[in-house]
């Protein structure tokens, strides 16, 4: 058993059974005297939803996951070549591709509003991004991607200067707005939704460095229980011993 192969089934649960699994993975290994493996086993993240809808592409939806890959792999080198006829029909293909994996990964999962946008963002991430695809295509993501740098796009073509009329000026400006309120917007449920789980995990850290103290309390208890009745069972046998003996003598 390696490192490996237990993350491979680690990430292949659903989050609410990743710690009980974790935990029982690390005692297996230190009672099997790989103390090192059983620590680097504790230290895995449980994944977040939106992480572990993503690592359920990679393993119940391959296929469509790789196409995805691929498209991203040709339009990073479609980029580099500055082809712009080959970026121009790979945009679009990587669209088509990203709502189709992108829906994949809803399916049957119950994400939320913010995990499905993280759910987005990762895909998009490994789209521009080999490291990001390479992460994915593992299927052990703790923790949504997210992708700041310049993204491959079409090149556009020269053509010849338009002056565009006021109206046209005017509509082009309003989509403006529109996009820039948008995002504003998806930006504000983005930042709720992340207080809202960071206050739920905060709050379920808690909850389990308690129950971690409180287990410790009891077993150190049970340890010094467990030390008592040796003893007492000790001096029990030794009573009876002497009991026997005396009663051998009276006889």
């Amino acid at each position: 058993m390696d490192l490996d192969e237990v993350a491979g089934r680690l990430y292949a649960l659903p989050p609410s059974e990743f710690t009980a699994a974790r935990e029982a993975e690390a005692r297996a290994a230190k009672e099997a005297g790989d103390v090192r493996l059983a620590r680097e086993i504790a230290k895995l993240r449980k994944p977040t939803v939106s992480a572990w809808a993503v690592n359920r592409l990679a393993r119940e939806h391959p296929g469509e996951l790789a196409e995805l890959l691929e498209v991203g792999e040709r339009l990073r080198a479609a980029w580099q070549e500055q082809n712009p006829d080959a970026l121009a029909e790979l945009t679009r293909r990587r669209g088509d591709v990203t709502a189709k994996v992108g829906r994949l990964a809803r399916q049957d999962s119950g994400l939320s509003p913010a995990a499905a946008a993280e759910v987005d963002q990762t895909l998009e991430a490994a789209v521009v991004d080999a490291d990001a695809a390479a992460q994915v295509r593992d299927g052990r993501l703790a923790k949504p991607l997210n992708y700041s740098g310049f993204a491959p796009a079409p090149i556009p073509r020269e053509r010849p200067a338009r002056r565009k009329p006021p109206e046209e000026k005017e509509q082009e400006a309003r989509q403006r707005e529109e996009a820039e309120a948008r995002k504003a917007k998806e930006r504000q449920e983005a930042e709720a939704a992340h207080k809202e789980w960071q206050e739920a995990l905060d709050a379920a850290l808690k909850e389990h460095d308690e129950r971690a103290e409180r287990v410790a309390r009891l077993e150190r208890k049970l340890a010094k229980a467990r030390k008592r009745l040796a003893e007492a069972e000790q001096r029990l046998e030794v009573t009876r011993r002497e009991e026997r003996h005396a009663r051998q003598r009276l006889g």
